[in-house]
């Protein structure tokens, strides 16, 4: 296999279209019976999972994997206009691949029409080592191919990054997949079946050991007699554990239970990997609703509105941590908030709201002229979770840049930077400095405890 070099300029490869390798064997031909086939496995499955950031699905021909990699799909049902690029990682099973092969392509097609490449995507990780291009390790691969039409019926308009894995490390995976993560635009597939030829009794039990290593992240247990999409399993598993994600189990069987005999099984599985729960539009709408509310109160009584959680449901209710934040002319305002949830989320919004416009310590009360221009923003914060290290150094290795919230203390000395501090210091070294500093901790003293926390921010 010839490797092409990874500078090569895109630009100027034209339009070359990967062609459907595997259509009328592994899924049919016909653009219509596809539809069809897909509509049917999809239909079967009840949708009410979680939307993931992440799946793992099968890669086996339709007749045998596809009612399991549907119910990974279908999980997609109300992300559906979200996404608009997927990443699609896949083990080479045809070729030897040193690291991580990109197609030179400019599209796919299947039966169901043709799929633009993530060019830019493409440019983001095209400079790193293990990253190569060769389009022999593309064109028979069927761990790629066989998850595109699923995803041309459950998603509307979307590029593909597709990854053929070979000879890579989980670090490896993990650095690209890193790079790529995006935002909720962004969805990563990978593509493994599990144990391969074992009596139905035998694969039964070998794969129900992989799956509770896949749910507990024990990558180290994973390897490809248990999975032959190990190597990007494992590096997605990595990074997901780093970032504190959870796993769910979608779906568990194998050949021996679709179309083929008990004798020489196949294993599938497939999972969603979820970032935290997010609250929705009209949720944000309200709590932004509450804090107004409150500072307004708070000109004419002097006091923060009075919510009453009854009057509220869901995630409204629950006890929660929050920061409010004010802001004029991108300066701020006001910040006051609680890394430890004491309250319902409701009331932690009006009392903070009414904190940060009259309580902080470091301004003045605002006026109700400001007040016309206050730019007002809300952090729901995640439980902390306490990090043990042995240093300062290690301390901040364990702090995601960009992601991660961190409250540091010594004797009594105590303080935090939400994860939006990181735009304004984005380098670690100097939000740990300047946190310090907030804190009172002098440079050359050693911080004595530390926690972590994400936080779902709008404005």
């Amino acid at each position: 296999m010839s490797l092409i070099n990874s500078n090569i300029r895109l630009s100027e490869l034209g339009r070359l279209v990967r062609p459907a390798a595997l259509a009328g064997s592994f899924y049919p031909a016909d653009a219509d019976s596809l539809r069809e086939t897909v509509s049917l496995m999809l239909d079967a499955v009840d949708s009410r999972a979680d939307s993931p950031k992440a799946i793992i699905a099968p890669h086996a021909g339709y007749i045998y994997s596809g009612s399991t990699a549907a119910k990974a799909y279908a999980s997609l049902s109300r992300i559906r206009d979200d996404i608009r690029r997927v990443i699609l990682l896949g083990p080479a099973h045809r070729v030897f691949v040193k690291g991580m092969a990109l197609p030179k392509s400019s599209a796919f097609t299947t039966p169901l029409g043709e799929i633009d490449i993530d060019l830019q995507g493409v440019n983001q990780i095209k400079h790193l080592q293990q990253v190569h291009f060769s389009d022999e390790a593309h064109a028979q691969e069927h761990s790629i191919e066989i998850q595109l039409p699923f995803l041309q019926m459950c998603l509307n308009h979307f590029t593909v990054l597709p990854l053929v894995v070979g000879d890579a490390t989980p670090e490896q995976v993990a650095e690209v997949l890193e790079l790529l993560w995006g935002g909720n635009e962004t969805l990563i597939v990978v593509s493994s079946d599990l144990s391969h030829f074992h009596e139905y009794s035998k694969s039964q039990q070998i794969d129900s050991a992989t799956s509770a290593a896949i749910e507990k992240m024990e990558i180290s247990k994973i390897n490809s007699e248990q999975a032959c999409g190990c190597r990007p399993m494992n590096g997605l598993l990595r990074l997901a554990k780093q970032r504190g994600l959870q796993i769910q189990r979608l779906g568990l069987c194998n050949s021996g239970d679709t179309a083929g005999n008990r004798d020489r099984v196949v294993g599938y599985g497939a999972w969603s990997i979820l970032e935290e729960k997010m609250l929705d539009k009209k949720q944000r709408e309200q709590l932004l609703d509450i804090a107004r509310e409150s500072i307004a109160c708070g000109f004419e009584s002097s006091r923060p509105h009075k919510v009453s959680p009854d009057d509220f449901s869901g995630e409204l209710c629950e006890v929660r941590a929050s920061f409010v934040t004010l802001k004029i002319n991108n300066q701020l305002r006001g910040c006051i908030g609680n890394t430890e949830a004491f309250q319902p989320l409701v009331t932690s919004i009006a009392e903070n709201a009414f904190s940060a416009a009259f309580r902080d310590p470091r301004f003045k009360p605002l006026s109700q002229e400001e007040f016309k221009n206050i730019h007002l923003s809300i952090s729901v914060l995640t439980p902390q979770k306490a990090i043990s290290f042995e240093s300062e150094a290690d301390l901040l290795s364990q702090i995601i840049p960009g992601k991660d919230g961190l409250t540091i203390m010594k004797d009594s000395r105590k303080a935090t930077f939400l994860p939006a501090v990181w735009e304004s210091l984005p380098g670690a070294d100097n939000f740990f400095k300047q946190l310090k500093l907030k804190a009172g901790i002098n440079a050359d003293e050693p911080v004595e405890k530390g926690w972590k926390y994400t936080a779902e921010s709008f404005s």
